[in-house]
């Protein structure tokens, strides 16, 4: 069974008013340094500059990933979009880094010339310092919000300001340096920041990358889930419980192994609260599929094809067959897949006509025949 948990509309709409505050925020910053940095002649400011304009492609990636990756599944996405949100990830972090190597390019020539000539003023470190304080503002305002709502994106763009507040410290001080007689510093400094932004972009490659060939969760979360789904009555054992996760959601496939002799829907039940359970410990899981084993089966799986045991209608015309002097249209069977084999279960509507022994002696050449119980009904009898 598979279940999706869509996030919530406000969610999405908290993630766009967020993003439009830092992103509008982000935009008045990089102009106001670039065209100072212009004017002074400060490689580090107009690199800093750069640095808060790269940060409205984060702001867009977030307001794609709250607009696009959250609708519904449909046929040809039938997972959801979030992969969407991904690639976008994966572009900026590349234009990222191509962007961090110009700066750093270029600050390694300017720094070589002969002479270096900056025009200092007030006015430069005063937007600097507006930048710290603003971004910082920006990276608790977003940080609040996104441990509200449970994105790990919207947390991922906070850390983001974060790095910029860092780079623009970096500034100040090649600013001081040149105000002290070393303008060389700027140039330094400039190289700082290319380096700061080469690490957001490595890091957000290296996210998208791990996303993209399906990493699982950490062992101590696995681990977490797994004892959240041993807890469940009913539940005899785990096995095969993969995850992978997609744009900050995680997608759970899970075997669950219950007592053979329950039926279908109280199978079935088991792995409704299951699931519950895991999305209440982890609002993270989005998607989870589970499967009911009466056994252990992983040892038969991904080894190629198994001998496949008889059906219901099969394995009845045989029984019928070699027990036609003890059964009637009354018999009601239950079959139970356990061991390679299949246990039956014989229920009469009187006193048993036979004993299980003799019942399975009568069929020493169905090799697939395990344990054969009766017993006698008390209600009225099932349909066979």
């Amino acid at each position: 069974m598979t279940n999706a948990l869509p996030r919530a509309p406000e969610a999405s709409r908290v993630m766009t008013r967020v993003t439009l505050v830092g992103a509008m925020i982000d935009a008045l910053l990089g102009v106001g340094k670039i065209a100072l940095g212009w004017v002074t002649q400060s490689h580090a400011l107009v690199a800093d500059g750069v640095h808060s304009l790269s940060d409205l492609g984060t702001d867009a990636l977030v307001l794609l990933a709250a607009r696009v990756s959250h609708e519904a599944p449909d046929a040809e996405h039938p997972y959801g979009h979030a992969r969407f949100e991904t690639l976008a990830t994966l572009i900026l972090g590349s234009v990222l880094l191509l962007v961090a190597g110009g700066i750093l390019w270029d600050g390694i020539e300017r720094a070589l010339q002969e002479s270096l000539v900056i025009k200092l003023n007030h006015w430069a470190f005063a937007v600097v310092l507006v930048s710290i304080a603003a971004k910082e503002a920006i990276y608790w305002y977003t940080l609040r919000a996104a441990r509200q709502i449970g994105s790990t994106l919207l947390e991922a763009n906070a850390w983001h300001s974060r790095t910029d507040a860092l780079s623009s410290v970096a500034v100040l001080a090649g600013l001081v340096g040149v105000w002290a007689g070393y303008p060389l510093l700027d140039a330094v400094a400039a190289s700082v920041v290319a380096v700061l932004i080469a690490k957001i972009a490595v890091e957000l490659l290296w996210e998208s990358v791990q996303e993209l060939v399906d990493r699982a969760l950490p062992a101590d979360e696995s681990a977490r889930l797994h004892a959240v789904a041993m807890a469940i009555d009913g539940v005899r054992d785990i096995h095969h419980m993969r995850t992978r996760t997609m744009a900050g959601r995680t997608l759970m496939d899970i075997h669950l192994e219950v007592s053979p002799g329950v039926s279908v829907s109280e199978g079935h039940e088991i792995g409704c609260w299951v699931a519950a359970a895991i999305r209440e410990a982890a609002p993270h899981v989005a998607d989870i599929t589970f499967h009911i084993d009466p056994e252990n089966d992983e040892e038969l799986e991904g080894q190629g094809p198994v001998v496949l045991r008889p059906l219901r209608r099969e394995v009845l015309a045989l029984l019928g067959q070699h027990w036609s002097a003890w059964v009637d249209a009354e018999t009601t069977y239950q079959l139970h897949y356990v061991r390679g084999g299949i246990d039956v279960d014989l229920g009469f509507a009187s006193d048993a006509p036979a004993t299980a022994a003799q019942l399975k002696d009568a069929c020493k050449d169905l090799a697939w025949l395990g344990d054969v119980r009766v017993w006698q009904r008390v209600t009225e009898p099932a349909r066979r």
